[in-house]
């Protein structure tokens, strides 16, 4: 077997491997030959017919069979040999003249890259400082009454913060488009949901009223048809509702697992979460700079066989996401390809960092990991036995320790600069 490389267009690369002809038709022929014991043919007793008359009729797929077969053995040898690391499946052209005696394929394929990795050294991380408040608390509590208010009916006139439900019909020029009429909306005025100047022209209108509401569609509205024009509205009110936010009484606090309506242990319990969570947002927020920072500082070219995988993989994730389907829609690879290629750079990148820096999980680290997670469910150490029972359950901690550490590894390597934030701005991000 003689093997060749030619370089192509980035990490393109282009395998000649050229095959012994000899052995090729020995093993033919030997196939051919235990196939003559058993063949049976029109006109010859079993296992009779002439190996001539069996190579006229099967010669040419039983060579076809034996040189897919060498191709597939020979190929790992030939990449060994020349120690090239394939990035995906090659592409095969075969290159077969048996008058010639000529045995031998192309295997085009993308390799992966020399991974040079270029530390964080001078460059500047920032990394917000921050802490849960009392007034912080107070915040979060009355968001969590928020999320569990209901509406009463009122009998006055509508303000901001109120609920209408109302029926509209609208018309550009004195006729009626599509989407522009509507039965029981509920529009809650100050929200912004509507057209701008459509709720304001709705404050002090009760029950029973009817309104004219004119207003004029953005010039970059989602509907081009309507885009700068301007509209009229014939709105009938039919109800008013003032929302109303549940008392924090014991039955609010047994919603959180707080029983006997204990206010410093329900206190203590959403500071907790919310310090779990500051102290999440923090690390994201850390490691996303030293990510981007580490991409800056290493440009490099990735196969684009890797890339296809990826963005196979968000296409499918998507697709999960809705259900598992969608009708077969399927969104343009384009869409994906800069998340796609930033992935597997990030891959090689932290693959060569985790490498170079001899970094492995701490068991320590893990299993405080596996308890910290385990500590938001009912059943803490029903979780912590689940993940410990199984090593491939384990192994997704152990990924993300690693990860950490690594980060940690490189941030040393940075200019850490301290900046005073506050809760809310921290996780301001994560509600949005």
């Amino acid at each position: 077997m003689q093997v060749t490389v030619e370089n192509g267009e980035g990490l393109v690369r282009r395998m000649r491997v050229e095959l012994s002809s000899e052995e090729i038709e020995q093993e033919v022929d030997k196939r051919l030959r235990d196939f003559a014991r058993q063949a049976r043919l029109p006109g010859f007793r079993p296992g009779k017919a002439p190996v001539r008359l069996l190579r006229q009729r099967y010669g040419e797929s039983v060579r076809d069979e034996v040189f897919s077969e060498t191709v597939q053995k020979t190929y790992p040898e030939a990449i060994s040999q020349q120690e090239l690391r394939p990035a995906g499946m090659p592409e095969i052209e075969p290159d077969i003249d048996q008058a010639a005696g000529r045995y031998a394929y192309v295997a085009n394929f993308e390799v992966m890259p020399q991974v040079e990795l270029v530390g964080l050294a001078g460059r500047e991380i920032k990394r917000p400082v921050a802490e849960v408040t009392e007034a912080d608390v107070d915040a979060m509590i009355e968001r969590l009454r928020e999320q569990r208010k209901t509406w009463s009916p009122v009998d006055r006139q509508a303000a901001d913060g109120d609920r209408l439900t109302v029926d509209f019909q609208g018309t550009i020029d004195g006729e009626f488009f599509q989407g522009g009429s509507a039965e029981g909306t509920q529009i809650v005025l100050g929200e912004g949901r509507m057209i701008a100047d459509f709720e304001a022209q709705l404050v002090g209108a009760a029950a029973g009223d009817e309104r004219v509401v004119e207003v004029t569609f953005p010039e970059d509205y989602h509907v081009a048809e309507l885009a700068g024009k301007p509209a009229r509205f014939q709105v009938q009110v039919k109800e008013v509702a003032e929302v109303e936010l549940p008392p924090l009484d014991a039955d609010f606090m047994a919603a959180f697992d707080v029983e006997d309506g204990d206010m410093d242990k329900f206190r203590a319990d959403i500071r907790g979460n919310m310090e779990r969570e500051l102290k999440q947002r923090i690390e994201a927020q850390v490691k996303e700079q030293v990510l981007d920072a580490l991409v800056e500082a290493n440009p490099m070219e990735v196969p684009q066989a890797l890339v296809s995988e990826q963005i196979k993989g968000f296409k499918e994730q998507m697709q999960r996401n809705m259900g598992g389907g969608a009708g077969g829609f399927q969104l343009p690879d384009d869409i994906f390809a800069d998340s796609a290629r930033r992935r597997v750079v990030l891959a090689l990148l932290a693959g060569e960092a985790v490498r170079r820096h001899e970094i492995t999980a701490d068991p320590e680290r893990v299993r405080a990991a596996v308890e910290e997670m385990a500590d938001t469910y009912d059943t803490p150490q029903e979780v912590i036995d689940y993940y410990y029972a199984d090593p491939q359950r384990l192994q997704q901690i152990e990924a993300m320790v690693t990860e950490e550490m690594m980060v940690e590894r490189l941030l040393e390597e940075a200019t850490v600069v301290d900046e005073p934030s506050t809760f809310e701005a921290v996780t301001r991000s994560e509600r949005d």
